[in-house]
Parts: structure tokens; sequence; C-alpha cells
């Protein structure tokens, strides 16, 4: 297929998502339990972005030429990888599927993803839409179901070029050991536990909503959450304080309520665990602020949780609990919350909030992680590549050509003209 034809698929894909988003926020919001209104702006308009991105790079994908000999002409060229599998995590359904599928498209590739068992919906429901667009029969397979049965037979299948898969960094692992026998490609992108930094001249109203959000954003239920949260000793009380006041305004509900701002957890089993961390943290002598327990009888909602005076080998200062629970430290000086930062098998994100400039940079350039946030948290664009560090993955996600190069192979011609 011509790349021009791909491109105008793709762009047609992302006319019929516009049409369909109020169902498919729906269906998000039903099947993961965030509100609606986040489902809506978040989930599918920055699936539609990155489907209208990635349209237009369909006919960019250029290779390069050198000239070191009158007698040679050398060229490289960017092929499709191949038949591409593609795990996708619970958190954001449809988004994350996007994530991958609109790089891989645009170069030429054949898909076959499989959504989370928990949220198959919105993907499922995206299937007829990837008819109606245009896409040939058999360019983008779906396929659900339990990651023991045919996320472990996507990653082994000898017709598998590439694997992508984003989740715990536990499970990838596995992926990439799987991938191994046959010395598949792949892309991981996968747990964190990243560290805000609040220097004692931020502003304080904006770096206390900012580091609020950035833990309990989707529940907490987010791979690159900033819950590891060092506070500046001279404000540290401040912030405690604001970070206290801020838990007690949210509103826990039904996701399709128009009043909540934080849902239930995606399953039992999700619940159980950030409350056995919950009292981990108890356990171990961190100072509980706000939150803590269940909410209501039924259904699995969580408080936000607040801990402060947190201690860097606690349990909840060094795994991922993936749960609306915020740690709190209190640092010094600057290359002391560097290296405390830095001091973690996961390297995903991070928040710096300052306004000395410099201070951002000089942090910035020192943080061991793959995005840096510096007055502001959890964006996530398109133009941007996204990837981790250490135990939080191997390549990278959208960015424009730092995702379309997970997807092509690299072939260097070299003709002799003489």
């Amino acid at each position: 297929m011509e790349a021009h034809t791909r491109a105008n698929i793709i762009y047609e894909f992302a006319r019929l998502l516009k049409e369909n988003r109020e169902a498919l926020a729906q269906l998000e919001s039903i099947d993961s339990g965030k509100p609606y209104e986040v489902a809506l702006a978040d989930d599918i308009d920055g699936t539609i972005q990155q489907f209208e991105y990635y349209a237009g790079f369909a006919t960019k994908i250029n290779g390069k030429t050198t000239q070191i000999s009158n007698d040679l002409v050398s060229y490289t060229v960017h092929e499709p990888i191949g038949v591409v599998g593609q795990i996708i995590p619970w958190n954001f359904p449809l988004l994350m599927a996007a994530w991958k599928l609109g790089a891989a498209l645009a170069v030429g590739c054949t898909i076959v993803i499989k959504p989370a068992t928990e949220t198959p919906l919105s993907l499922l429901y995206a299937a007829k839409l990837f008819k109606e667009a245009g896409f040939p029969d058999g360019v983008v397979n779906i396929i659900p179901g339990p990651g023991r049965t045919v996320g472990e037979s996507i990653v082994a299948h000898d017709k598998i070029d590439k694997v992508a898969f984003t989740g715990s960094t536990g499970v990838g692992k596995s992926v990439m050991k799987g991938a191994a026998d046959q010395i598949k490609n792949v892309t991981l992108e996968l747990g964190g536990k990243s560290p805000a930094i609040i220097l004692k001249d931020a502003d304080l109203n904006e770096a206390i909503e900012g580091a609020f959000n950035g833990t309990m954003y989707n529940h907490g239920q987010n791979c690159s959450a900033c819950t590891r949260v060092y506070v500046q000793r001279a404000i540290y009380n401040d912030v405690i304080a604001g970070l206290k006041q801020r838990a007690e305004e949210v509103t826990i509900g039904p996701s399709l309520d128009e009043t909540t701002d934080m849902g239930p957890l995606i399953s039992k089993r999700q619940q159980e665990k950030v409350l056995e961390y919950i009292s981990k943290g108890k356990e171990e002598g961190a100072r509980l602020i706000v939150g803590g327990n269940r909410k209501f009888d039924k259904g699995y909602y969580v408080e936000p949780t607040i801990f402060a005076d947190v201690q860097d080998d606690m349990t909840i200062a060094r795994e991922e609990i993936f749960g609306p629970v915020m740690s709190v430290f209190v640092f010094d000086d600057i290359d002391e919350v560097i290296t405390r930062a830095n001091d973690s098998d996961y390297g995903l994100a991070s928040s710096v909030w300052t306004q000395n400039i410099k201070h951002g940079h000089y942090i910035s350039k020192k943080l061991k992680a793959g995005t840096v946030w510096i007055n502001t948290v959890g964006l996530e664009l398109e133009t941007m590549p996204f990837g981790g560090y250490k135990q939080s993955g191997i390549g990278r996600e959208m960015g424009g050509e730092y995702g379309i190069q997970s997807y092509t192979e690299v072939k260097s011609v070299m003709i002799n003209i003489n």
C-alpha cells in the first residue's frame, strides 16, 4: 500500500473516532472506573490526537544518503519490521493501544493486538471503525483473552517479528525472556516509582496541586505517577497541610456520576493490594496524614492516602503501589535529593517544582528518568518520546520519529557506480 493511502485511512479512522467519542468514553468509564469526563478528554481525545499525528508521519519516513566517495552511492531505507504483537494494559486501554498502533500503522506493519482482560470493550468497539475506515482485512487483528494464553502465545509465535508491551516490570521481564528465544525486537513500557521534588522557592499552590494530581490522577493507577514527593524542609509543613486539604476535597463515587473526581480501582485484587501497602506503611512507621481506608461497602474504592515522614527504606517508598497512595519525604539540599530520587530500580518520570530555572535544569540533567517535568506534571504529548531508564523499560513510544523507529528495520544500500 502506498504511504499516502495509509495516511488517508489513518486520518479517516481518527475522524470516525471523533464521531464515536462519547460512546467510546462511556465504555472506557464503565470498563475501567475512571470518571466519564476524564475518559472523554484524556483517553479518547488523546487517542484521536495520536492517530491524527501519525497519519501525517506515514508520508514522512525518510532514509539518508552518505557521500564519502565519488565512486560510491550509499543510502538507508526504513522498512516495516513486519508483524507486530502488541499487549495493552488496563489503566488506559484505548490510549495505550493508540500509542502503539499509530506508529506501527504509519510505517505499514500488520498488528496482532491484545487488550487487557479487564478492559477490552473500547478496542473491540474500535474494531468496526478500523474496517469502516478502510483498513484491509488482517491488518489490525484484535484478540482479547488472558495474558497466560493469548499474551504468551503472541510473544512466542514464530510469525511475530516484534513485541510491544506496556505493563508491570515483572511481566515485562517475562515478555523479554519469551522474546529472547527468537531474538525478537521488543519495546517495553514498564513500571515506575517516580519522584516529585518541591524546592523552597516553588509556587506553593501550583506545586501542591501538581504533586497531588501527579500521584492521584487515574486513582494512582498510572505508571508515571509521581508518588514519591520530596519537599524542602523550609516549606515541608505547609506542603503537608496543603496536600491534606486537597485530599479532603476529593469526591469519590461512580464513574458516570458528574460530581465524581475519583472512581473505583480496577478490581478487588487491586483494592486489596493497595490496602496491604497502606497497612505496611503504618506498620513501618510512616505518619498517616489523610485517607488510608476503603470507601463504601460496595465497589473497589480507596480513599486518597498521604503518608508523611516517610523513610527511603520503607516498602511504600520502594515498591510501585499503583493506587492513590503518596509518600512525602523531607530534604535539605539539592544534591542530597537528587541522590535519593535516583535511588530506585525505576526511572520512568519525574517532576521538579521551582521558580529558579537554573535549579530546574540542573536537577533535570542529574535525574535518571526518561521524562522530567518542570513546574508541570503528567504531560505525555504525541510530539515527545516516552519511555524509561533502568527497570522502567526499553525503547520509546510516541515522539514522531522516535516511535517510528521502533517499528522499522534500517537497511543500508551501497552501490559502486563504476
